[in-house]
């Protein structure tokens, strides 16, 4: 037998309304694993420890940078990074992700590609960048002859913050250890910045994605090597300024310039 359809009476009306704007303010899908009546009512609170000294919200422990650095540095091999960071509880985001986002692509590309987070499909499957933002990022490479597969894809945010808000300075700042050795394992000849809170993070920049894209920039190895850097619009930005299109074909004309150029 079918399913009623829903009613089509005010209730049932403001009820779909009501949905609609949640799921169009991010919240698109439940966190708990069990429904919560909400009714219900609250438990007194739990007596909170004292602490020697209030710490700002947001602001990462030392020691949890610390056991980041040290884990981050442990790895000899791609694999063992992320088998590290899978252990890693240092950053509360993955309390609330249903996977960790680690990375898609050879692990021999010559070029690495670093967003900004996980959003809900990325999420769900595990993978950057495979939701509506990345198949236009697949469009995009393959206007300049690079197939995704020859891509190193990978996020400053390895787990999704919820409702797809922009990650703050703290998480940034747990999952950064892991990534400058995911560069450093890597060793491309070119990394692209997808938006500019990826730049803005390891190179240490301060402007916006602006005045940051076409312009070349350098990221130091710890041996010495500078690897070139490009800064270009984020698809997610490109699919709500489908505008801004043409300064990104600009961009991409600049990757392949540095993908085609001999190895120093």
């Amino acid at each position: 037998m079918e399913p009623a359809p829903p009613p089509d009476d005010a209730a049932g009306r403001a009820a779909r309304a009501w949905l609609g704007w949640l799921a169009a303010m991010g919240a698109d899908e439940a966190i708990g694993e069990v429904p919560h009546d909400r009714f219900d009512p609250l438990p007194e609170p739990a007596a909170k420890p004292l602490q020697a000294e209030p710490v700002a919200a947001g602001t990462p422990l030392p020691a949890t940078r610390q056991i980041a650095v040290e884990l981050a540095a442990a790895c000899t091999t791609l694999d063992d990074l992320e088998a590290a960071l899978a252990r890693f509880d240092g950053c509360a985001l993955k309390e609330t992700a249903l996977n960790l986002c680690f990375a898609d692509g050879r692990q021999d590309a010559r070029i690495m590609l670093i967003g900004e987070a996980p959003g809900a499909e990325e999420d769900r499957q595990g993978r950057p960048f495979v939701g509506q933002s990345g198949q236009l990022l697949d469009r995009m490479l393959a206007t300049i002859g690079l197939d995704r597969s020859e891509v190193y894809i990978t996020n400053v945010i390895y787990w999704r913050p919820p409702g797809n808000r922009p990650p703050t300075a703290a998480e940034i700042a747990a999952c950064q250890p892991f990534l400058e050795r995911q560069i450093e394992l890597l060793r491309p000849r070119l990394i692209v910045f997808a938006g500019g809170i990826a730049a803005r993070a390891l190179l240490g920049l301060k402007e916006g994605v602006t005045r940051l894209r076409g312009r070349r920039f350098n990221y130091p190895l710890a041996d010495g090597t500078r690897i070139p850097c490009l800064v270009m619009f984020h698809p997610a930005y490109l699919l709500r300024q489908p505008a801004q299109k043409r300064f990104a074909w600009r961009d991409l004309l600049a990757i392949r310039r540095l993908w085609n150029s001999p190895a120093p």
